[in-house]
């Protein structure tokens, strides 16, 4: 009875043993589960960390462009000079990219005898709406800064077109649409200028009022669009007969006007006889007619026949009408008659 006591109690041992093995079996599993799980939840929040970080690192990289970008389109913005726009880019150029040399160029041929690039040298064109503004010319771009540079180019592209038509709008604003010559209120803001330099200077100027003789008959004969052609052509006497540093405006109607700096008497005199030969000997074709006009000249000189731009002015004036009075197609000067 003893014995089978004591094996009934030692399988109830072995029973029980064996269940809290099973149990414990049970909870080492679960918690290796939960620790599996844990980890599993832990890589995910660091791979979401390490995308975040990624995510924030691209967001600052492209924050750092657009900056880059705003910064230079500002400083370009504030010049008109379209060599120093491209110096500014220049600049930015070498402090977000390793580059050796890069320079601007209308086209290739500019920089390059033959238009042929030097192997280390690549050409990149500056377009805008299909439009060219000009090549960038460069060397020793890493590979690596391949895309920025682009990026940076095609906003100096942006910006240099910007400056063009700013240029073309003010072209436009002092140009008289018709000859191509200054508008009357430019030039009497240049007139002034000059006066004011002379003035420092203390050296001669001149000035010449030229009118277009008979012109209301060429409009009356030939119509208004071959008076147009006439005078396109004076515009283009004058011009080809003054010098580069001479001023040449249309004052209004047929007649045009001249400052010449560092010019004294006789060789304003030369000046105008210059310009009323041209014009007698041109053959005007305007349309199907061949004509020839002829231009009467008055001028006056700073200072002698006067200080300030109304005095000139009117001075010029007078010496016009009597270039008139005396048979036209010819050239007087106040200062041999103003006695």
């Amino acid at each position: 009875m003893m014995y089978i006591l004591i094996i009934l109690t030692v399988i109830f041992v072995g029973v029980v043993f064996y269940l809290a093995k099973l149990v414990v079996l049970g909870l080492e599993q679960r918690a290796d589960e939960d620790v599996l799980g844990a980890k599993d939840v832990f890589g995910k929040i660091i791979e979401q960390k390490d995308k975040a970080h990624a995510q924030k690192a691209n967001l600052e990289h492209e924050a750092m462009q657009i900056f880059t970008l705003y910064d230079m389109t500002k400083e370009i913005t504030r010049h008109s000079n379209e060599q120093e726009a491209f110096n500014i880019f220049r600049r930015k150029l070498k402090e977000n990219v390793v580059i050796e040399d890069c320079q601007l160029a209308q086209d290739i041929g500019e920089s390059f005898k033959g238009g042929v690039l030097p192997g280390e040298y690549t050409a990149f064109v500056l377009k805008s709406k299909e439009k060219k503004l000009g090549v960038l010319l460069y060397k020793g771009l890493d590979s690596k800064d391949k895309e920025k540079f682009a990026i940076l180019a095609h906003q100096f592209a942006l910006a240099l077109r910007r400056l063009k038509l700013y240029k073309d709008i003010e072209t436009l604003a002092i140009t008289d649409g018709l000859t191509g010559v200054y508008t009357r209120r430019y030039f009497l803001e240049r007139f002034e200028e000059e006066i004011k330099r002379a003035s420092l200077r203390k050296s001669s100027l001149s000035f010449l009022m030229i009118d277009a003789d008979h012109f209301k008959l060429v409009n009356d004969q030939y119509g208004h669009l071959a008076g147009d052609l006439v005078l396109k052509e004076i515009s283009n006497i004058i011009q080809e007969n003054v010098r580069e540093i001479d001023i040449v405006g249309r004052f209004g109607g047929e007649e045009f006007c001249v400052i010449l700096p560092d010019t004294d008497l006789e060789g304003s005199r030369v000046v105008a006889e210059r310009i009323r030969k041209s014009a007698q000997k041109r053959l005007i074709k305007a349309y199907d007619s061949t004509l020839r006009v002829t231009l009467s000249i008055g001028l006056a000189v700073y200072p002698s026949d006067g200080t300030l731009l109304e005095e000139l002015m009117d001075k010029a004036d007078w010496a016009l009408y009597r270039a008139k009075s005396q048979g036209r197609n010819c050239v007087v000067a106040f200062g041999l008659y103003k006695d």
